[in-house]
C-alpha cells in the first residue's frame, strides 16, 4: 500500500506487485486491404482518368472565378440574395464567433475514408515497389479499428479546444480592487477623483461587483468540455480549477496498467462539482497520458501543475443512475483513533484523528470499511473529510485483536497444556456475531434539548474517595429547591427518627424481590443481611417534581440507567494525581497508605477505560472548589443547549 498526499492531491495505490503497475503497450498486427473501398487491385487508370477531371474541373473554376473577379454565387440563391440586397441590415460583429472553425457536422468517419481513397489511388501511380509497400504500411495502419477510433476522438478534442468560448474572467477580486482604489482616491481631492469615488461607492456598482466576483468564482471552479467516444468507451473532459486553498479531493490507484479514481473525498472540489466519480479512469491530464504510470508519477505529475487541470476521463458506467443525497449520521466515538498508528487506512493523509467521547458526522458510508467524516465542530477548519474505520470493521479488527490477545494468554497460562488436550481439533473459531456486539465503537446520536418541566438525572461516577459524594451532599445543602436525591428502597426496619418515603421506602423482602426482578431498580445490593436498592419509580417522582435528581452509581449501574427513559446526563469524577489526593484527604484528617492511594488511581483508570464511552462529561477534582464550578456549569448548560445523547432515547 503507497499512499501520499501533496497540495491537496491524494493518491492511492493499492496495487499489490510492480507487474500491475507496468507501461501500456500495444503489439501491432498486420491488418490486409479491405476490398471495394478505393481502388480494386489491377485497375490504377480509372482511379488516374477521375484525379485528371477533378483537377481540370478545379482549374477551370479558379480561371473563372480570376476573369469574373468575383465567387461562383449558386444560382438557386439569386433570388433570395436580390430581397436581402433590398433590405440590408445592419449587424454588430461578434468576436466570439470569428475565425474559421471545423463545421459542427463533420463526420470523422468520412474524413479517414476519403483519405483512405486518397492513398489508395498515389499507391497504384507510383512506380517504386518499396513506395508501394509503405503506402501499404500505412493503409494497414489507418484501416485498424484502434486507429479510427483515436482519430474519432482527436476529431472531436481538436473541434471542441478549437471552438471559442465565453471570455474567461480576468479577476475574481472586483470587489477588492474597487475598495483598493477608493482607499487611494481619498487621499486626494481633485474634482476628477472625488467624482470617481462617489460613482465607486453607490449600491448599484458595489451590487455589480458582488455578482462580477460570484459569476467568475463558479467559471474559474469547474467547466466540463465535451463528450465523445474512446474504444466503445465514453470519455469526458473535465476541468477543475486547483488553488492552494482548495485541494481537489480525490485519491487514485492502480488498476493493471490504468489509473483510476478510487475515492472522491467530501469537501473537495472535485465532489462539489459532481465530475469526478469513483471508477473513472483517467486518460489524459493537461494533455499528458497517464496511462500506464505509477500512482507515484501521477501525483508528482499534479504537484508540478496550477491553475486549470483538464482531465480526460472513462466513466465508471455508462447508464450510472444519479447520486442519492444521503443524511449525515452522527455518531459518537467509543475508542480512540490515531490514523498514523493504522496500517489498513488506504490514505494515512486523509484519516482523521479522534477521541473517545467524540461527536463524529458521518458524510458518507459507500466504502462500509472506511467513512467519511467530520469532528463536531471542526467543520470550517477541515476543508475535507476525513476516513474513519466503519462500524463493522472495526468490530471485526477489534474481536480479532482480542482474539489473538486471549490465545497469547492462554498460550503463556498454566492450564494451558490441560485446555489443549480437551479442545478439538481444527482452525481456531471465533463467534463473531457475539464478540462484534460487545465492542464499542460508535453510537447514534442526536440533539436533545431538554424541557424545563423534566430536568435529566445528574449521575456521579467515580472511584471511592474521588469526592463525588461530597460534591453531591454540597449541591443538595445549597440548592434544595432545585437539587433532590431519589428515595431508596430498604428491608430493614424502620427507626424512630425515620418517616416512610422520606429517609427510605421501606417495604418486605418478598415485595423488594419482586420488584428486583421486574426490573425496577437501576442498582441494588445488600448490607448486614438487608436489601438496598434505587428504584427508577423513586428517579422519575424527582424528575416529575420539576428539580433535578442527583444520583451517586456504581459503574455496574450505568447500562441499566442508560436503557431505561429517564436520558440521564453522566459526569465521572476522577481523583488528581497521587500526591494531590493525599494533600486532599489529609484536609479531611484520612491518613491513606501508598498502596490505597495508587488503588484509587488504578481504579479510575480501569473505570475510564471500560465505561469512558458512556460518558457525558468528566472532571478531575483537583481543587473542590474549582471541581464544584465546574459541575454547576455543566449542569446549567443542560438549560441553555442542546445535547447529544443515543438516537434510541427519543425514538
Amino acid at each position: 500500500m503507497i499512499t501520499s498526499h501533496m497540495n491537496g492531491y491524494v493518491k492511492e495505490d493499492s496495487s499489490s506487485g510492480s507487474d500491475q503497475a507496468k507501461p501500456y503497450r500495444e503489439r501491432a498486427v498486420d491488418c490486409p486491404t479491405e476490398e471495394g473501398i478505393g481502388c480494386p487491385a489491377g485497375k490504377p487508370s480509372r482511379c488516374g482518368a477521375q484525379m485528371e477531371r477533378i483537377q481540370h474541373y478545379q482549374e477551370e473554376l479558379r480561371r473563372r472565378r480570376e476573369a469574373t473577379g468575383r465567387h461562383e454565387v449558386d444560382p438557386n440563391a439569386s433570388l433570395r440574395l436580390k430581397k436581402l440586397s433590398q433590405n440590408p441590415k445592419v449587424g454588430i460583429d461578434n468576436p466570439t464567433f470569428e475565425g474559421k472553425e471545423r463545421p459542427v457536422d463533420a463526420d470523422p468517419s468520412a474524413e479517414l475514408e476519403e483519405m483512405l481513397h486518397a492513398l489508395r489511388c498515389a499507391q497504384h501511380r507510383l512506380l517504386d515497389t518499396q513506395s508501394q509497400q509503405d503506402v501499404e504500411l500505412v493503409l494497414q495502419l489507418l484501416s485498424r479499428e484502434e486507429f479510427r477510433s483515436a482519430y474519432t476522438i482527436y476529431s472531436a478534442v481538436s473541434q471542441q479546444m478549437s471552438r471559442a468560448g465565453p471570455t474567461s474572467p480576468l479577476t475574481a477580486q472586483a470587489q477588492g480592487l474597487c475598495q483598493e482604489v477608493q482607499r487611494i482616491l481619498q487621499a486626494t481631492h481633485q474634482k476628477e477623483c472625488v467624482e470617481l469615488n462617489a460613482l465607486l461607492t453607490t449600491p448599484h456598482l458595489q451590487a455589480l461587483m458582488q455578482a462580477h466576483d460570484g459569476v467568475a468564482v463558479q467559471v474559474e471552479e469547474v467547466e466540463v468540455d465535451s463528450i465523445t467516444q474512446y474504444l466503445g468507451e465514453t470519455v469526458k473532459l473535465v476541468r477543475l480549477e486547483k488553488t492552494h486553498d482548495t485541494p481537489l479531493g480525490a485519491t487514485v490507484r492502480n488498476d493493471v496498467d490504468s489509473v483510476v479514481v478510487s475515492r472522491v473525498v467530501k469537501g473537495g472540489a472535485a465532489e462539489r462539482s459532481g465530475l469526478l466519480s469513483e471508477g473513472d479512469e483517467i486518460l489524459e491530464i493537461n494533455g499528458i497520458p497517464v496511462r500506464g504510470k505509477h500512482v507515484n508519477e501521477v501525483h508528482d505529475l499534479i504537484q508540478q501543475m496550477h491553475g486549470t487541470l483538464t482531465f480526460l476521463l472513462i466513466p465508471s458506467s455508462q447508464n450510472k443512475p444519479l447520486p442519492h443525497r444521503q443524511t449525515v449520521m452522527h455518531v459518537r466515538a467509543h475508542f480512540d483513533y490515531d490514523p498514523s498508528d493504522d496500517p489498513f487506512v488506504p490514505c494515512r493523509e486523509l484519516g482523521l484523528s479522534f477521541q473517545k467521547g467524540d461527536i463524529l458526522h458521518v458524510i458518507s458510508q459507500d466504502d462500509p470499511n472506511w467513512w467519511q467524516a467530520y469532528r463536531d465542530g471542526d467543520e470550517e477548519n477541515q476543508p475535507l473529510a476525513g476516513l474513519i474505520p466503519g462500524k463493522s470493521f472495526q468490530q471485526q479488527r477489534e474481536s480479532l485483536k482480542k482474539t489473538i490477545t486471549d490465545r497469547g494468554r492462554e498460550h503463556h497460562g498454566k492450564l494451558w497444556h490441560m485446555k489443549k488436550k480437551h479442545r478439538k481439533k481444527g482452525p481456531y473459531y471465533v463467534n463473531r456475531s457475539t464478540d462484534c456486539d460487545d465492542i464499542p465503537t460508535y453510537e447514534e446520536m442526536a440533539l436533545y434539548h431538554q424541557p424545563a418541566s423534566r430536568r435529566r438525572p445528574i449521575a456521579l461516577i467515580g472511584p471511592p474517595n474521588s469526592g463525588q459524594d461530597d460534591l453531591r451532599r454540597r449541591l443538595l445543602s445549597i440548592e434544595p429547591d432545585k437539587f433532590a436525591g431519589a428515595v431508596p428502597h430498604t428491608t430493614r426496619s424502620e427507626r424512630i427518627h425515620e418517616q416512610n418515603g422520606r429517609e427510605y421506602h421501606f417495604v418486605s423482602h418478598a415485595a423488594f424481590n419482586t420488584d428486583l426482578h421486574a426490573g425496577k431498580f437501576i442498582e441494588s445490593g445488600e448490607y448486614e443481611k438487608n436489601l438496598y436498592g434505587t428504584s427508577t419509580d423513586s428517579i422519575r417522582h424527582v424528575i416529575n417534581s420539576g428539580r433535578i435528581c442527583l444520583l451517586c452509581l456504581h459503574t455496574r449501574s450505568l447500562q441499566v440507567l442508560r436503557s431505561s427513559n429517564l436520558k440521564p446526563y453522566v459526569i465521572f469524577i476522577a481523583p488528581p494525581s497521587q500526591e494531590r489526593l493525599r494533600t486532599l484527604l489529609a484536609i479531611e484528617g484520612k491518613t491513606p497508605k501508598p498502596e490505597d492511594l495508587k488503588e484509587v488511581i488504578e481504579k479510575a483508570r480501569e473505570m475510564e477505560q471500560s465505561f469512558g464511552h458512556l460518558f457525558d462529561a468528566a472532571i478531575v477534582n483537583a481543587d473542590p472548589d474549582v471541581a464544584f464550578h465546574d459541575l454547576r456549569r455543566l449542569i446549567d448548560k443542560l438549560d441553555t443547549e442542546p445535547q447529544w445523547v443515543p438516537t434510541s432515547w427519543l425514538c
